[in-house]
């Protein structure tokens, strides 16, 4: 009777370890997924979680073998669309309502860990010696360390998958064990048969833009522009704000109240038209000004200033102090013709939008303004939380 008892324990433990996947098994399974696969779509929503605030975007991210990636986000308060391409001839952040496209040299999305690329996930998961896949009543969960090196906060992540291991949602949390991006997945398709066809940066550009405009010239005009036009203005200082601060070299002219007054990241030609709601063709206007709610300790507001420009106007913030920057503020309006703007930086995504970062600068559009962020003090994380601090405020106005 005893060996009958010690028999069964035996099968019963047998078949147990045998229906129970050890997590190298597991991570090799889904390792091959991502490697085998030739093009997948990638279709979800993504939170970020930021001062009590939830943005929600829709997300849909294509992939096809040998780095082409395609990754659609639309801001699901605002409608605001921006979609991150990378393929044979760079990275690119569009943004079809403004007719405008920052071209990257950049390794995106290699340069951060990213939700909602899978060779991304995979990586972080095998960079990790400590990652563990541990199985759960209705799937696995894999905890792993991330690497943002634009927000050391954010620590680790909990990777969610099904029973066979298809990606199903990704939370992302900070040293204080709050969630700050969640991202949940509603479909994967693993052969989505895309092809580099599908991966055409003019594809992205909203035809009825430039339709409206007839004597739009080529979209490449403003790149071959835009580094001579920054050569003449990098060097230029701003008199009427100097109070003393040293500014960066890069900081845009902006004492001339004419049309020659211009700036981005690589300050491109700035012919630009209102559009939208919250403009008239003749002009747009801050009818207040948009100051940060986080400033580094001993630095100050030292001068501000409302520049008259063809269009409207525009906001000069000059901060003094341990950390010198400077911040310029206007209505975000429509180029006249399809626009590519080069920067040597990276793509970084704040709550509501995605920035372009340089050197020592950043260009950002929130609620239907554009923020130009420049500073040779300011840590990349400084700038990032000097733009999160002002994205909430919505002050345009229109003038007739």
């Amino acid at each position: 009777m005893k060996k009958i008892a010690l028999l069964a324990i035996s099968t019963m433990l047998l078949i147990t370890g045998c229906g129970k996947k050890n997590s190298a098994d597991l991570m090799k399974k889904f390792e091959d997924s991502v490697l085998n696969t030739k093009s997948y779509t990638l279709k979800g929503n993504m939170e970020i979680l930021s001062n009590e605030e939830t943005y929600t975007y829709s997300l849909e991210a294509n992939y096809l073998k040998d780095n082409y990636y395609k990754v659609t986000l639309i801001n699901e308060t605002n409608n605001h669309e921006q979609i991150i391409l990378r393929n044979d001839d760079g990275v690119y952040v569009v943004t079809p309502s403004l007719n405008k496209s920052f071209k990257f040299q950049s390794e995106w999305p290699d340069s951060s860990s990213q939700t909602y690329i899978l060779s991304s996930l995979l990586k972080d998961m095998k960079n990790d010696s400590d990652c563990k896949i541990e199985e759960q009543d209705d799937g696995y969960v894999a905890k792993s360390k991330v690497d943002y090196p634009n927000n050391s906060e954010l620590t680790y992540q909990k990777i969610y998958f099904d029973k066979d291991m298809n990606l199903e949602k990704v939370e992302v949390y900070n040293n204080e064990d709050t969630i700050c991006i969640k991202a949940t997945f509603s479909s994967l398709n693993l052969k989505a048969k895309l092809e580099k066809e599908d991966f055409a940066l003019e594809d992205l550009i909203d035809p009825s833009i430039n339709e409206e405009k007839p004597n739009s010239s080529n979209s490449n005009t403003n790149s071959n522009n835009s580094n001579s036009n920054n050569q003449t203005n990098s060097n230029s200082n701003n008199s009427s704000n100097n109070n003393s601060t040293t500014k960066p070299n890069s900081t845009p002219n902006t004492a001339n109240t004419d049309n020659s007054s211009k700036y981005s990241i690589n300050d491109p030609k700035n012919n630009k038209e209102c559009a939208g709601a919250e403009c008239d063709t003749k002009t747009s206007i801050l009818d207040s000004i948009i100051y940060p709610l986080y400033i580094p300790s001993e630095t100050y507001l030292s001068n501000s200033e409302k520049v008259d420009t063809d269009d409207g106007n525009r906001v000069i913030l000059t901060f003094a102090g341990d950390k010198n920057f400077v911040l310029i503020e206007e209505v975000a309006t429509v180029s006249n013709e399809f626009e590519i703007i080069p920067v040597y930086g990276d793509p970084i995504m704040l709550s509501d939008t995605i920035a372009a970062k340089s050197a020592n600068s950043m260009y950002w559009t929130s609620n239907n303004v554009s923020y130009y962020l420049t500073s040779n003090d300011l840590s990349t994380s400084e700038m990032v939380t000097i733009a999160e601090s002002l994205g909430n405020i919505t002050t345009v106005s229109v003038g007739k």
